[in-house]
């Protein structure tokens, strides 16, 4: 089988499987909630770590009443993959990273602000190095006086991949634990203040 046939079978098939896949598992495993006690009106901007992305948008729908989001994903086949997946699970998605194409991204990202969507983003996507933090996040949050809300999911029990991001997979049957931060305003901060506040937040729930 070539490359591009590959690609091809697997955008029209791994999307739908996958959205199947991430249903089964927030439904078989029990929930904890874990939010603060107002979570901002106005559009902010989620940051979770890149190895956590599986159940955040269920997370995400528990959050906002009216859900309105777009997510940055990487154009590389692998985010090909989890935008097909996220729009089965009705999330709009905004292609490319901060660090690829990052001025192009960074304006749809702030166009997306504008018009009322939430943005979210993996700091240390599309390819690392994990745990690392990307200007991008301070950017759209200090361009729009947008506050950031740092989003957690910890399994009880779950696979770990051997990728860079050594991604998580929960097991069914099992608890997970879904953290959010209160809004954070990074206003006014220089560039390196703000990125580890932010890294600070991330880390609080962060499995090893």
């Amino acid at each position: 089988m070539t490359k591009k046939l590959f690609r091809f079978l697997a955008l029209a098939v791994f999307p739908i499987l996958g959205a199947t896949f991430i249903r089964l598992l927030y439904f078989t495993n029990k929930k904890r909630f874990f939010l603060p006690s107002q979570l901002y009106n106005e559009p902010v901007v989620f940051a979770f770590w890149h190895a956590d992305l599986l159940m955040l948008p269920y997370f995400y729908l528990k959050l906002r009443s009216s859900p309105k989001i777009k997510l940055m994903i990487s154009e590389h086949f692998d985010g090909q993959l989890i935008a097909k997946t996220v729009r089965y699970l009705h999330f709009d998605t905004i292609h490319g990273s901060t660090t690829r194409g990052g001025a192009r991204v960074l304006i749809q990202a702030l166009k997306g602000l504008d018009d009322g969507y939430d943005i979210g983003l993996t700091p240390d996507g599309p390819k690392g190095p994990r745990y690392s933090i990307s200007d991008g996040v301070v950017v759209l949050a200090q361009k729009r006086q947008a506050k950031v809300v740092v989003l957690h999911c910890v399994p009880s029990s779950f696979w770990q991949l051997s990728s860079w991001d050594k991604f998580i997979i929960p097991k069914p049957f099992g608890m997970l634990q879904f953290y959010a931060s209160a809004p954070i305003d990074l206003t006014g901060l220089e560039m390196e203040d703000a990125k580890k506040i932010v890294y600070q937040a991330l880390m609080e729930h962060a499995l090893p």
